[in-house]
């Protein structure tokens, strides 16, 4: 591992605000490990920057342009990082989809971030028609297999030199989440955030023998931030694992001795459900620093990881628009259980009530982060949305909670109506639209109700049309209906009949009082 210092990290700063942090550790340890794939493959730091390069020249050649924007269609593995990379240096605005999502929503993502290069493997069947008729996508490159319409990714990028930019423009991400109408919303910073030096030595990256792996999908906000920006900034391996499997997990974190990670709790779930003697085959006691978010954790849980692994976990609360950093250790967290942190010191945290009055500690209202100063963000194409979102330099998540008289926060529930399951977010008006196509189905109101390893699971609460009756049979068949519609993670998991919904004064249905009687007696409401 290259010694850390004030040279190096002048240097690093630098270069990250041109996005070039890579050619950085390419000079300064050209061989040492950067990326394995999960065939065990493994590519150096000289020959990953390398390949940014490629890219990057490729698509400028190609006729993009700094703020131009790429859709990256692609599951954990070297081409990932490449993406990423060559964006940040070439200027330009990546979006990572996630690709197990129906062809349909991967086309419209790609419309809507207005994509004029889509990086795609052939895993979304049915997507090359869809793309075919996007005449802004002038770029198509198939990454590991063929597509029809798409050159080979490898054979494409050949032809290009690898030598570092002389001219890089520091890019940016715009990740997708839930919208208001059913459809995902790019969530656009034009102000890129850059990681300080000094985040990664707080996390420990400045330590010897660092090994960084990535066990979630890397499109996502959390192990795009935590695992794969976090190696390559501190100039650490990374170990992409491309799909869950509890023991492979846990032994390639024994066997090669990885000291960082990002897991959510039903990570956490799968892991401790290891039988003992397995558990007892792969020492864990290297293990640094784990990181945690997405979705709240039962307190059980929590305690039987820092048991195991040690008082090496670190929570954090945040979303894909931000947040005001709330970071909470293992020692912090075990007096006093639940919390996601201290108010932070740099950003103001306010908790206020439905007429926008600030709350004092022990209240519980909506929870309101300060918009960073010229860090600010949008929702792509949605000003709307934006505005409602906002209080006076402030924004929500939808989120809900106090501060108790330390100031540490506690989060009690959601009043936004995105289900979280497994750490993923689901918008149920899509389950719902679904549903309302079948013709038993006068209407639906899709819940998050309480799963002991999801957190949530997708719960649909059908009002059945006339000529109707509720039974065994038809719920077993709208459940069959949903799942050919949808993508397997934002299917329901249940189905339950109600003879009516409640719906306010303007006749909308009122999704929290169809939940609530799934959550009561629970301390926690998410």
């Amino acid at each position: 591992m290259t010694t850390f210092d004030a040279a190096l990290i002048e240097r690093l700063e630098a270069a990250a605000h041109v996005g070039m942090t890579a050619a950085v550790w390419a000079d300064v340890q050209p061989q040492a490990r950067a990326v394995r794939d999960p065939d065990a493959t493994w590519y150096d730091f000289a020959a990953v920057n390398a390949r940014a390069n490629r890219l990057a020249r490729l698509l400028r050649a190609r006729g993009l342009r700094a703020g131009d924007a790429v859709a990256l269609v692609c599951s954990n593995r070297v081409e990932f990082v490449d993406a990423l990379f060559a964006t940040r240096r070439a200027g330009l605005r990546l979006t990572p989809i996630n690709w197990h999502l129906s062809a349909d929503e991967v086309a419209y993502i790609v419309a809507d971030c207005e994509a004029k290069a889509v990086l795609a493997e052939p895993r979304v069947a049915g997507l090359s028609p869809l793309l075919a008729a996007n005449d802004r996508v002038t770029v198509r490159l198939a990454i590991g297999g063929e597509l029809d319409g798409f050159e080979r990714y490898d054979a494409a990028l050949a032809d290009y030199d690898d030598s570092d930019l002389t001219d890089p423009v520091l890019g940016s991400t715009m990740l997708y989440t839930s919208g208001t109408t059913g459809r995902p919303k790019g969530v656009h910073r034009p102000n890129a955030p850059v990681i300080p030096q000094t985040a990664y030595a707080l996390r420990g990256y400045h330590q010897p023998d660092l090994v960084q792996l990535c066990a979630g999908p890397a499109y996502h906000a959390a192990p795009l931030t935590f695992d794969v920006a976090a190696a390559s900034g501190a100039g650490a391996p990374l170990i992409f694992l491309d799909k869950w499997d509890s023991e492979t997990v846990l032994r390639t974190i024994s066997e090669e001795k990885v000291t960082h990670l990002h897991l959510v709790p039903i990570m956490f779930q799968r892991l401790l459900a290891l039988p003992g003697a397995i558990k007892a085959r792969y020492p864990v006691d290297h293990v640094r620093h784990i990181i945690h978010g997405a979705a709240p954790c039962p307190p059980e849980v929590k305690r039987a990881m820092i048991d195991w692994f040690g008082p090496v976990l670190h929570e954090y609360y945040a979303g894909s628009e931000g947040g005001s950093g709330f970071m909470i250790s293992s020692e912090e967290w075990l007096r006093k259980p639940g919390s996601v942190g201290k108010r932070p010191q740099l950003l103001q945290v306010r908790i206020l009530d439905e007429a926008g009055r600030a709350l004092p500690n022990g209240e519980e209202g909506g929870i309101y982060h300060q918009v960073p100063p010229g860090a600010d963000f949008s929702y792509h194409g949605d000003a709307g949305k934006t505005a409602s979102t906002r209080v006076d330099g402030f924004f929500t998540m939808g989120d809900i909670g106090y501060f108790d008289a330390e100031d540490y926060l506690f989060l009690t529930g959601r009043s936004a109506e995105t289900i979280i399951s497994g750490g993923v977010n689901i918008y149920p008006q899509e389950v719902d639209n679904v549903l309302l196509g079948h013709p038993a189905v006068a209407d639906s109101a899709t819940v998050g109700a309480p799963h002991p390893e999801w957190g949530e699971e997708v719960r649909a609460v059908v009002m059945l049309a006339s000529g109707y009756a509720p039974s065994d049979a038809l719920a077993a068949e709208l459940l069959t209906f949903a799942r050919a519609a949808l993508p397997s993670f934002k299917a329901p998991r249940a189905l339950d009949f109600a003879a009516d919904l409640p719906r306010s004064e303007a006749g909308k249905i009122q999704r929290s009082k169809v939940r609530a009687p799934y959550w009561a007696g629970r301390d926690r409401q998410i």
